[in-house]
């Protein structure tokens, strides 16, 4: 197990009262919805700066070549794009 540290966490009441109610109602203490919920927004930020650096190193010139190329092989049965999805964008 990695070393644990503590931080004493200054919260306005209202959002301490809806941590405390929605850890019971997740059956978790309330540290470990804390923990949770810090973890949860470090990945969804990390997640963020990874797809933006991946954007950076796009090849688009690549990305359109294949994209257009010739041959391959239709859709397998159940892949087809259903009618209503080739409409709706047509439209958009």
């Amino acid at each position: 197990m990695k070393p644990i540290t503590t931080y004493p966490l200054r919260l306005p009441h209202s959002i301490k009262a809806a941590v405390v109610r929605l850890a019971k109602e997740d059956g978790t203490s309330i540290n470990q919805f804390v923990v949770t919920a810090v973890a949860e927004k470090i990945a969804a930020l990390e997640t963020a700066s990874f797809f933006a650096e991946r954007r950076q190193r796009a090849d688009l010139v690549a990305f359109r070549k294949l994209m257009h190329r010739k041959g391959g092989e239709p859709p397998r049965r159940g892949d087809e794009i259903s009618p209503s999805v080739r409409k709706a964008k047509k439209v958009a």
